[in-house]
């Protein structure tokens, strides 16, 4: 995804989306550090107001983050012939520019690999084959494992907050040998023909929410991530390559019968510098229903969501657009309704 000139570059872009120019950055971003007596406190605070929060001091070598991103930018800076090869996507493997099957396109360029090794995915297989010298298998499953070790600490701590019982109710789903998910690398590359779009802001990845139940965030110290506030607000995060961002995820939102909210969030194309995420999404089993907590519920109240699987949901994401409110599909007609 190399563009050499302006004019190719716009032709490149011509379909992409742009935005209004976001000037605010969020300094009110909560802050967890997991080590901190009072993080299960914390946790669900954060996830309450914003669905949202940043991961301190959570143990998972910074040596991991440093061996991964450079060996997926050795990836990402091959010739796109080489990167072909290994796509397209299925929905595991390489793409670039077209984000699903129903319209969508970014600034961006990503491999999607399966994290469930009961799960035999043939276009992971074929991103280690490919590139044998510079995916060596042990710098994404040293990740991997570590950041899967952590978020089952949050959703545990998590759970504690939240006085769920089993405190393993949402971590048993993501330690499931079944669980269906999924870990994403990103790559956008810097656009320096920005100033050629009349000021607005290029989309690298549309607004959307998460399906899953959590996502875990990390980047390099490129900015480009916002999320939306209750008041419907887009702010910028500040990057931060040596932490975590957690999200709350649609399946948590529903879980929790709406007192944890899955975070609307977006990515924007630098001009100068390129970004590159790597992303954890924990899912349970596809035949897993997904319904309120039983522990969570008040005398007398009731769901606001149908009750349904993981598959059918995943099913129904699947099949819309990015920025398509998903859960509108599930909730209850009656009983009052969840909204966006």
């Amino acid at each position: 995804m190399v563009v050499h000139s302006q004019s190719a570059a716009l032709d490149h872009c011509s379909l992409i989306k742009t935005c209004k120019p976001t000037t605010s950055v969020f300094k009110g971003i909560p802050v967890v550090d997991l080590r901190d007596t009072e993080a299960k406190t914390l946790i669900v605070k954060a996830c309450e107001e914003y669905g949202f929060f940043k991961l301190v001091n959570h143990g998972v070598p910074m040596e991991f983050f440093t061996r991964l991103e450079a060996e997926a930018l050795k990836f990402f800076n091959l010739p796109q012939s080489d990167k072909d090869k290994t796509g397209p996507p299925d929905p595991f493997g390489y793409g670039f520019k077209k984000i699903g099957s129903n319209g969508d396109v970014g600034w961006v360029e990503y491999l999607l690999l399966n994290t469930n090794p009961q799960i035999t995915s043939l276009k992971s297989l074929t991103v280690f084959r490919e590139n044998p010298e510079i995916f060596r298998s042990s710098a994404v499953n040293d990740y991997i494992q570590a950041v899967k070790r952590m978020t089952f600490e949050v959703v545990e701590l998590m759970a504690d907050g939240l006085k769920i019982e089993p405190r393993d109710a949402l971590s048993r789903l993501l330690r499931d040998e079944k669980s269906d998910s999924c870990f994403r690398l990103n790559h956008y590359p810097p656009c320096p023909e920005l100033q050629a779009l009349g000021g607005r802001n290029l989309i690298g990845f549309g607004e959307h929410t998460d399906p899953q139940i959590i996502s875990v965030l990390r980047s390099n110290n490129t900015s480009g991530l916002q999320i939306c506030l209750r008041d419907k607000t887009w702010v910028s995060v500040p990057p931060d390559q040596t932490s975590f961002f957690i999200n709350v995820g649609d399946a948590l939102q529903v879980m929790t019968n709406g007192r944890l909210r899955s975070v609307r969030h977006r990515v924007l194309a630098e001009s100068m510098r390129s970004r590159v995420s790597m992303i954890y999404f924990g899912g349970p089993p596809l035949s897993e229903k997904i319904a309120p907590l039983a522990s969570l519920m008040a005398k007398g109240e009731e769901s606001l969501y149908e009750e349904f699987t993981w598959w059918e949901y995943k099913t129904s994401a699947y099949k819309s657009r990015l920025g398509d409110y998903r859960l509108g599909l599930f909730e209850k007609k009656t009983g009052g309704a969840a909204g966006q």
